[in-house]
């Protein structure tokens, strides 16, 4: 067998003989340097995480606590972070965190849990872990990667954002902390990597990729997760999220697995959230968020419609709460709040979120939209903590105008009707509710798909207040002359709690 090698002057010689013979008139041919740009890039992992990962895991701890308990249940659930009902990640998150362990002894037993954390001050001796990690435990010790433990105290907790922080005695050993970063930096496809105690395997090393920002999985008012399929198990709650320069960008919370092992689906609190509970936790031993005093719900695209903007944004207020910072009147239902302090509120997960991180007796300003129209209100925010229960009860009076009563009539697929004493009597109104009463829906009705129910109050009708049926009657005359397909309602339960709801007027 014979080897042939051909000089460039050749190749290109051949390749115009083929070309003739088979009728084509040139032939093309990129040269290797450009051919390699042409190509699309391949996904490479890092060569390799040593070096990184050795300088990062004595800040690593595994966080175990016990607890005394009486009677011989074999099971200790540890609170999770609270569920709505129905929530489809429910079984999940049970399978995540709930516990077993301990022995039956005469007088209760002891049980343990195992978790993570990570070092943020060394001189200070601060360390970071999962509210779910720690909570209700009599004793908490801390494991660091050589062996040695130290007793933790703690220092305080948000179940909120399940947060908590502890304190070790720095003078008893030397302390390796590591750094936050920025977690708005990260982008989707950035590699990252966790550290942990999976299965109670301390200095567990994982990495994998960001596969999602801005994960809302409704364990909690503030969730903005990062997902990554870094390999998060059982254990590994409380620990860290590295970004490729060895900064802290998440704490590794919770994972969706049917069998509580790993399946490439775990989520973490990103440090732009933490930081700023971690620092006030630190400060303080408790949180101090921002308050706003509303009640809000999303803007759909009926409901920007029905108020005259061209797309669905920002926050609807629902309610104002009795005594909160804005009932003043400066910010009033109906309103749409849609920038906050300088931030734009896209959507109504965005309001809490940002309003919580601010601080308390700040002054900002907020940017709504009234009756169609753009104003900023300057508002001078309260504390969550200390309006809470007024959040749970709190109602708003609507303005009222006073006419003579008139008889029921049929409006938008519902009876309404003037609400006099003995209405109120029947639906067991609240002598705060002021409105129309509906008295009937019609089966089908748009009415009907919205919720709307007899003994339901409408207080409102696109903003305006409406105390008589031929208020409604008016107002939706006015509003079809306008060429408007929607109307605007504001609905109170009998108890007084508003909502709004949009009806087509066809």
């Amino acid at each position: 067998m014979v080897s042939t090698t051909f000089t460039s002057a050749t190749r290109k010689a051949l390749i115009g003989a083929a070309a003739g013979a088979i009728g084509v008139a040139s032939v093309w041919t990129m040269p290797p340097a450009a051919y390699a740009q042409a190509q699309p890039p391949v996904a490479h992992g890092p060569a390799s995480v040593a070096d990184l990962a050795e300088g990062l895991l004595d800040a690593v701890v595994n966080v175990s606590t016990s607890q005394n308990v009486g009677g011989r249940s074999g099971q200790r659930n540890v609170p999770p972070p609270g569920l709505p009902e129905g929530s489809p990640f429910q079984e999940f998150f049970d399978e995540f965190f709930n516990e077993r362990g301990g022995e039956n002894s005469p007088g209760g037993r002891r049980v343990q849990s195992l978790g993570s954390g990570f070092v943020i001050d060394a001189e200070e001796g601060i360390i970071v872990t999962n509210n779910h990690v720690i909570a209700d435990a009599d004793e908490i010790e801390v494991n660091f990667a050589d062996g040695g433990k130290l007793d933790a105290e703690l220092v305080g907790t948000d179940p909120k954002t399940d947060l908590a922080v502890l304190k070790v005695d720095p003078s008893l050993r030397q302390l390796t902390a590591v750094d936050f970063g920025d977690s708005t930096a990260i982008r989707i496809g950035d590699w990252v990597m966790a550290i942990g105690n999976p299965f109670g395997l301390g200095g567990s090393v994982s990495i994998g990729i960001v596969s999602a920002r801005g994960r809302d999985i409704n364990s909690g008012p503030y969730d903005d997760f990062i997902q990554t399929d870094a390999a998060i198990n059982r254990g590994n709650s409380g620990g860290p999220l590295f970004d490729m320069n060895g900064k802290v960008i998440g704490i590794n919370t919770a994972i969706i697995s049917p069998s509580g092992g790993s399946i490439g689906i775990g989520f973490s609190i990103p440090s732009q959230l933490a930081t700023n509970v971690i620092a006030q936790l630190r400060e303080f031993g408790e949180t101090r968020r921002g308050w706003l005093g509303v009640r809000i719900q999303p803007v759909t695209d009926d409901i920007a419609e029905s108020l005259g903007m061209d797309s669905a944004r920002g926050a609807l207020v629902a309610g104002v709460i009795k005594g909160g910072p804005v009932d003043d009147g400066s910010i009033q239902p109906g309103d749409v709040i849609i920038r906050f302090d300088g931030k734009d509120v896209r959507s109504v997960r965005d309001l809490p979120r940002v309003v919580a991180e601010s601080p308390v007796g700040k002054e900002v300003d907020v940017i709504v939209v009234r009756k169609g129209k753009e104003q900023t209100v300057p508002v001078t925010l309260g504390r969550l903590e200390d309006g809470e229960r007024m959040t749970e009860d709190g109602s708003t009076e609507p303005t009222e105008e006073e006419e003579a009563p008139v008889a029921s009539a049929s409006v938008l697929g519902m009876t309404v009707a003037e609400l006099d004493d003995e209405v109120r009597a029947t639906y067991e109104i609240s002598d705060d509710v002021n409105g129309v009463v509906v008295t009937e829906v019609q089966e089908g009705s748009y009415a009907q798909e919205k919720g709307v129910m007899p003994g339901d109050v409408i207080t409102e009708i696109a903003q305006e207040s409406v105390s008589t049926p031929k208020d409604l009657m008016n107002r939706v005359d006015a509003l079809k002359d306008q060429g408007r397909r929607n109307a605007l309602l504001m609905i109170a339960s009998k108890n007084g709690e508003l909502r709004f709801v949009t009806v087509r007027m066809d």
